[in-house]
């Protein structure tokens, strides 16, 4: 079992930034995928952004290219998504994710957290 725990969603207005970060414990979190997620009210869940374990590679959804940035501390078992250029669009609930699957594919992902709401107001 690994255990997620996310944190720093908040409000910030239209071209600010911001950065979540998500918690691991339980099992070895350098041995996982990692990827966020998102959910916007009447919407779908969609992968935001993924990094291989040891990551060397990144995945990005083009809805946020060039504005966001997935990093992972494994010494600290964190991963973090830096968050700039925001927008109304971003708005949404995050949520962190693993898998020892592919970056992409939303199935493969095994364990989730609970998620934190990120709020972009224009």
């Amino acid at each position: 079992q690994v255990q997620l725990v996310e944190s720093g969603g908040g409000l910030v207005q239209t071209g600010g930034s911001l950065s979540v970060s998500c918690v691991a414990s339980g099992r070895t979190f350098s041995g996982y995928n990692m990827g966020w997620f998102r959910r916007a009210p009447g919407k779908e869940r969609e992968i935001v952004a993924a990094i291989s374990w040891n990551g060397r590679i990144t995945y990005y959804a083009d809805s946020v290219k060039g504005r966001f940035t997935i990093s992972r501390d494994n010494a600290k078992n964190t991963m973090y998504l830096q968050m700039n250029s925001l927008g109304p669009e971003d708005t949404a609930v995050y949520s962190c994710a693993a898998t020892r699957g592919s970056l992409s594919l939303v199935k493969d992902y095994d364990y989730w957290g609970q998620g934190t709401q990120v709020t972009v107001s224009s």
